[in-house]
């Protein structure tokens, strides 16, 4: 491997507060800062890695086995990666598994991705843990020359994701259909009937297994660019619309997008709204959003759905909140995080429309929130 050209460490992740870490590097060379996260799911590195909503994020992963299995081109959320690199306790082994088309070192190369292994990464979640995300910096040079002050300069010279509007880096450029849905024997993925409800996904930077879970239901799909206005969606005579997932600040996207989400609401159309799309949807309702200290990102997070009983076991990414303080009154709160309480779906009493900031397409797993499309189906129907 590349870094075998040196003794030294090859790799080193700077934090704005002037903690070092050195370790290993693999993927691509360079130089990368972003908010550093933690994520705690024990498989689908990367559908994780590919997930726009980590764009503007270096990604610690908690579970030392990363990039054991390889890399394919049928496990990715994305046709191009957005996050600014990883951090594993482990440099990857050759990979173990049929499906592998890659190894994940050079996946991570194709993609412009640095990483970083060899690091006690439950020292670090720990600290994510105490201190809350962190603004970083990581670097990766074979022969190990790395400036080590100029590497926590550029930490602290990051502006963080408050504020941020990373949307336009990852919305679709321009309208297209959807009809891939789920899978074929895990060897490719089959079509979806298409003869159901059209549905117009707002693409704030949409995981392609929301679009197959939509596919699977029977929807006829139409995925629009984030800066569509409600007049061109409701033109195309859809008979609901989604709010997909993103990157970023809401309130920052919200600028423009949080206008034409109550005009869309004010429609009477059913309205799903997921992470991204919860949040600006809340925003448009007349509530806020807040930064939270550390964030969900995992697959293991659980969640109480509050007019059922029942707990959900959900995959989750996301730092910002909808905040319970002067929530609406037409606005019900429908489930909340077991880990913090905090706000996890809303309603509206009054109209076919509702939100929740997990991720039930299970991209990775669990699939315990996959009845959240059939929802939507039966509330489409229903008009």
């Amino acid at each position: 491997m590349q870094a075998a050209l040196t003794r030294r460490p090859s790799a080193a992740i700077a934090l704005a507060d002037g903690t070092v870490y050195h370790g290993r590097g693999y993927g691509a060379c360079g130089v990368r800062d972003g908010e550093l996260v933690f994520n705690t799911a024990m498989t689908g590195y990367q559908e994780i890695m590919s997930d726009p909503s980590y764009a503007g994020q270096i990604i610690t992963f908690t579970f030392p086995h990363v990039g054991n299995v390889g890399t394919n081109g049928l496990d990715v959320e994305a046709k191009v990666p957005v996050a600014r690199g990883i951090v594993t306790r482990t440099v990857p082994t050759l990979p173990s598994s049929w499906r592998n088309r890659d190894d994940f070192s050079g996946w991570l190369r194709d993609n412009d991705i640095v990483a970083i292994g060899g690091i006690d990464t439950r020292q670090l979640a720990s600290l994510l843990r105490d201190r809350g995300a962190q603004n970083a910096a990581l670097a990766h040079d074979p022969r190990g020359d790395i400036d080590v002050d100029a590497l926590v300069d550029r930490a602290r010279s990051f502006p963080g994701i408050v504020g941020a509007d990373l949307v336009p880096g990852v919305t679709c450029a321009r309208a297209f259909d959807w009809t891939e849905a789920g899978w074929n024997g895990h060897q490719d993925y089959a079509s979806g009937s298409g003869d159901g409800p059209h549905v117009v996904v707002v693409d704030y930077g949409v995981k392609r297994n929301i679009l197959r879970s939509l596919s699977r239901m029977g929807f006829r799909i139409t995925v629009v660019p984030a800066g569509t206005a409600a007049d061109d969606i409701l033109a195309k005579a859809p008979d609901g619309v989604l709010l997909s997932n993103g990157p970023g600040d809401p309130a920052a996207t919200g600028r423009y997008a949080v206008s034409e989400i109550a005009k869309l609401v004010a429609s009477g159309k059913p309205v799903f709204g997921i992470c991204l799309g919860h949040q600006m949807l809340g925003i448009a309702l007349g509530a806020r959003t807040t930064k939270m200290a550390f964030g969900h990102h995992g697959a293991n997070h659980p969640v109480k759905d509050l007019v059922t009983g029942k707990v959900e076991i959900t995959s989750q990414n996301h730092g910002f909140a909808i905040a319970d303080e002067a929530l609406p009154e037409n606005v019900e709160v429908t489930h909340r995080s077991l880990f913090d309480g905090t706000i996890q779906g809303i309603r509206l009493r009054d109209r076919p429309v509702f939100s929740v900031q997990y991720h039930p397409e299970a991209s990775p797993g669990p699939t315990d929130s996959h009845y959240l499309f059939d929802r939507f189906l039966q509330i489409v129907r229903r008009g």
